[in-house]
């Protein structure tokens, strides 16, 4: 006999009573075919198995009817023949007690087969393919956890495998079902272990067995003694959990896994008595796995042994056909009285790791008593097989205290169920422990989720900044086309004869211009440096793209800072050259060049004077700029004065420059809200100084309007060609806003009076009159300024890239203050209210800047503009938002308020918003065929396009969403599917985006 091991021992250990000899006094018998078959899609470790056929349709026993998802999973096939009558969620044996998905089968009683034959000679067999073949049968550990045996089978070249260890211990009480197997069907364990053998090349093979099982000793002897192969059967004392993994590993060999590793890491393999029968029958006979020894015992039990049952037979099936007595049945446990479950449900089918039933009675398994408080006793951690401190996990557990309970090794307990068996208090410990890892698992998934989230979200961002980076780029290209066409047509229309020397070295660089430039290009070059600095600290992919983008936008940088300080160090042209140059303009421009001439002038005095009184400043450079403000105020008014008395050789023009009052405009608006973000603050805080920070908010508000009416005096006098005559309705726009604003307030409050029956609310009503009469005023004079406006061919090109700039900040603004409006919807923030007032704010100054726009672009010539669709688009939802909600008020009015001019006043806004609604849904639609046939031209389908851009993007949402929730082992293929699918929808996109733009 080859039993010439040496036995070694683990730490800790019970000896609970066995009560083994009740099931085995009969063999093994085949157990009936039952009506109903209920597969679980999970019966493995990993991700539940997919089905593969339909409701109605008939199976065959050994049919494929669920197969596995990922590297993790186990297919799932028919154990009897039948029809599929459902899918849907059922009890399973689960210690959470949640039912699962399942597939349920109505069975015909015919049990037919389908074609299925084994290997010839499965040596001939490459080892992959051989592998392949029982991962395709179904194959999963039968002793416990269900780990798919396919698997531990494949392992990888950095494992090569010493031992294969072969675990036949059965330490656990009431279970004998591997007992029986190993008495009746030696031949076909032996058979399993050559199989594994030949796929894992051991170098020793042993079998392990407790000594309390010798008719199963004698047989595994007689039908392994003769094998060709290393093997040693290693007989072991009885002691629970000699079973266990690690513990078998350690008793045969005497090394210990460590923490966190698997036997393969140390160079063995372990399978149980079960797997290799059914690894056997697999490549025999070509079975899948649909049947397993289950053993039914108990006390409650009419015949207590061992039955051979279809995997989905219903538990109450296999009780009835065993005669057990369900009035002396007190509890049902699933598996062995130390680590099994109890269960109330007997519609609960046998799975593929289930492999004992006990029908205890109420004397057999008495109730649990009454956890007391712990005495300290120290016996759990003497019985504790893998040398844990289970009383200081049970605190921790208890005290949700799971990141101490994770490093004391709460993951290396195996719930064997020895500390609480012999704990004198009475205390469920292995249940605090499952507890622990439940939550911790919970955790961990969270925290995955949220880092895959983040990766996500960064990536998203890196994206998008550097799409918005060559965005911007080719809108400046566009622009720059379009501003050096604009110029040529200028030059033709307003040059009567060729052009001289003098009148070449008369044109000047735009400073203000070409200082925007420098600016703009320093702002894309920063982006980019920080965009490249966040990719290359997160070691994201594109670093080198952005790179190459931070290499141009710092070349284009340079240049257009040379060419800002160039324009700067050039000669100024004298006044004379200047007035020389300006086209005419009328009596009244002239007259308001001199009085903003007088207005610097006295400014720079004053600035001078405080500076000389102070000695603060630089006195030199301020008395240069009052000499220069002085000679120009001159030149003002005697250009003033020339054209007054009829001199028409008199100049008839002074160049305005407005750089330095828009710059004051700034840096006050700066000051302001700063003040009115300070002034809130001390509101909040009930600060005395608030009255005086109001006051000082309201005198900078008053010193922001000055400064605003006198830039709108110098931009009113901005050159008139003899062609056409530009009107500047922008300040018009937005005093009608800020009116508009002040009536919707006025009639919100109105309401609100109207509605508490207050006394105020007829003088409210009569205030909200006038405002609109003022806002019908305001409304009318833009319209007829609107109208007076002329459009000629030789318009000159107007510089738009500071107003793109403010629009696109206001938007991005606009999105963000949206997402924290979302956000606080979601959580029922009281504060959603205003700021959902404070988005339409933001979005009515959005939309003034875009009008602005329009109107500032040149008037496009037939066929060649590009036209935004997606603005044509909003503007049409826009007006259907608006249309909609003067409805609904209309609607909610009472039938006493419909009689009263409020109603009035709807019906004609609404009408108004209609012929709005209208003629931007026109314009819309004849721009989207515009560019449908545009795309016709190029052989593209539009609309198509749109649909596989849409597809592509949902593609690329279902991968993501799978790979949340992938296995790690499953993770690298989603991973390259995902790039596959982010390239394909970024393509149709770029051709939808050209289109739309």
């Amino acid at each position: 006999m080859k039993n010439t091991v040496r036995v070694h021992s683990f730490h800790g250990g019970i000896h609970p009573p066995e009560n083994k000899k009740q099931s085995t006094g009969a063999p093994i018998t085949l157990a009936p075919i039952p009506s109903q078959i209920v597969l679980p899609l999970q019966q493995h470790i990993g991700l539940p198995a997919d089905p593969v056929v339909k409701v109605g349709e008939r199976v065959l026993k050994g049919q494929l009817v669920a197969e596995a998802i990922g590297r993790i999973s186990a297919n799932i096939h028919a154990s009897t023949s039948g029809i599929v009558t459902a899918i849907e969620s059922h009890p399973v044996p689960h210690m959470s007690g949640m039912p699962a998905n399942c597939l349920i089968i109505e069975a015909d009683g015919q049990d037919e087969w389908i074609e299925h034959q084994g290997l010839e000679d499965y040596t001939q067999l490459p080892k992959p393919e051989l592998i392949e073949y029982i991962r395709q049968a179904g194959v999963a550990g039968m002793g416990g956890a269900g780990f798919p045996t396919d698997v531990k089978l494949h392992l990888g070249d950095d494992h090569i495998v010493n031992t294969l260890i072969i675990n036949a211990a059965e330490c656990e009480p009431y279970i004998t079902a591997d007992d029986m197997l190993m008495r009746e069907r030696a031949d076909q364990i032996l058979g399993g272990i050559e199989i594994i053998a030949h796929l894992l090349k051991p170098l020793h093979i042993m079998v392990g067995i407790e000594d309390n099982k010798p008719q199963a000793i004698r047989a595994l002897h007689t039908a392994l003694d003769n094998s060709p192969l290393n093997l040693d059967i290693v007989i072991t004392p009885t002691k629970y959990p000699s079973g266990g993994e690690k513990q078998l590993i350690k008793l045969l060999t005497g090394i210990e896994v460590p923490s966190g590793k698997i036997p393969a890491d140390v160079g063995i393999v372990c399978q149980n008595i079960g797997t290799t029968t059914a690894i056997f029958k697999a490549v025999t006979y070509g079975e899948p796995l649909i049947s397993r020894i289950v053993t039914v015992t108990g006390q409650a039990a009419g015949h207590k042994q061992n039955y051979e049952v279809r995997i989905g037979t219903r538990f109450t099936d296999l009780l009835d056909h065993s005669e057990v007595d369900r009035e002396q049945m007190s509890r049902l446990i699933v598996g062995g009285p130390m680590m099994g479950i109890t269960v109330e449900d007997e519609q609960i089918p046998v799975i593929k790791t289930t492999n004992c039933l006990i029908a205890g009675s109420a004397q057999e398994m008495p109730a649990q008593p009454p956890a007391q408080a712990c005495i300290r006793c120290g016996m759990c951690e003497q019985v504790c097989p893998v040398e844990l401190l289970p009383q200081q996990l049970h605190w921790f557990a208890k005290g949700r205290e799971f990141d101490k309970a994770r490093n004391h090794n709460l993951f290396d307990c195996i719930e064997c169920g020895a500390c609480s068996y012999v704990c004198p208090s009475n205390i469920p410990l292995v249940q605090y422990y499952r507890f622990a890892k439940a939550e911790i698992r919970k955790e961990d998934a969270e925290q995955r989720k949220a880092d895959h989230a983040r990766i996500r979200f960064e990536a998203r961002l890196e994206r998008l900044e550097r799409e918005k980076i060559e965005k911007e780029e080719r809108r400046k290209q566009r622009a720059a086309d379009a501003a050096r066409a604009q110029a040529a047509k200028k030059d033709a229309a307003l040059m009567p004869k060729p052009a001289t020397a003098a009148n070449a070295e008369s044109s000047e660089p735009d400073l203000k211009q070409l200082k925007s430039n420098a600016a703009i290009a320093r702002t894309k070059l920063r982006k980019a440096e920080k965009a490249l600095a966040n990719a290359q600290e997160k070691e994201q992919e594109g670093v080198a793209t952005l790179q190459a983008t931070v290499q141009q936008l710092q070349e284009k940088s340079n240049q257009a800072e040379q060419a800002y300080q160039q324009a700067q160090s050039a000669p100024a042209k004298t006044p004379e050259a200047a007035l020389a140059s300006a086209p005419g303009i009328s009596l009244k421009d002239l007259k308001n060049n001199a009085a903003i001439a007088r207005t610097k002038l006295k400014k720079a005095e004053k600035q001078l004077a405080n500076a000389e009184a102070t000695g603060e400043g630089d006195v030199t450079a301020l008395k240069a700029q009052v000499e220069e403000l002085q000679a120009r105020t001159n030149q003002a008014t005697a250009a003033f004065e020339s054209a007054e008395s009829g001199d028409s050789n008199a100049p008839s023009a002074v160049t305005v420059d407005t750089t330095e009052l828009e710059a004051d405009i700034s840096a006050m608006q700066a000051k302001i809200d700063k003040g009115e973000t300070a002034w809130k603050k001390a509101v909040e805080s009930n600060s005395p100084a608030a009255d005086k920070m109001a006051a000082g908010v309201d005198k900078l508000k008053d010193k922001l309007k000055a400064l605003q009416d006198e830039l709108s005096a110098a931009k009113n006098t901005a050159t008139k060609t003899s062609a056409a005559t530009a009107i500047d309705t922008t300040e018009l726009e937005a005093d009608i806003a800020s009116l508009q604003a002040k009536v919707n307030k006025g009639e919100a409050a109105w309401k609100k009076a109207v509605e508490s029956n207050s006394p105020a609310a007829d003088k409210m009503a009569v205030g909200v009159d006038k405002l609109k009469d003022k806002l019908k005023a305001l409304q009318d004079e833009l319209s007829a300024a609107k109208h007076t406006a002329t459009k000629t061919s030789a318009t000159a090109a107007i510089d738009t890239a500071e107003l793109e700039a403010d629009i696109a900040s206001l938007q991005a603004k606009v999105n963000k203050g949206e997402t924290a409006w979302k956000k606080a919807v979601e959580s029922n923030s009281p504060a959603a209210d205003k700021m959902a007032a404070g988005v339409d704010k933001l979005k009515e100054k959005l939309k003034a800047l875009r009008d602005e726009l329009a109107s500032a672009r040149p008037a496009p010539e037939s066929g060649t503009s590009p036209v935004d669709m997606k603005a044509l688009k909003q503007q049409v939802s826009i007006m259907r938002t608006k249309l909609k909600k003067a409805e609904k008020q209309l609607a909610e009015l009472s039938d006493d308020e419909k009689e009263s001019p409020l109603a009035s006043e709807l019906v004609t806004e609404i009408n108004q918003l209609q012929q709005r609604h209208d003629a931007a849904k026109v314009t819309y639609d004849s721009a989207e065929k515009v560019l449908i046939e545009s795309a016709a031209q190029e052989g593209i389908d539009l609309k198509q396009l749109k649909i596989d851009a849409a597809l592509a993007r949902a593609a690329v949402t279902k991968v993501e969403r799978a790979l949340t929730k992938a296995e790690d082992e499953s993770k690298h293929s989603l991973e390259e599917e995902l790039l596959t699918a982010r390239a394909q929808a970024e393509q149709l996109n770029a051709t939808l985006e050209r289109f739309s733009e």
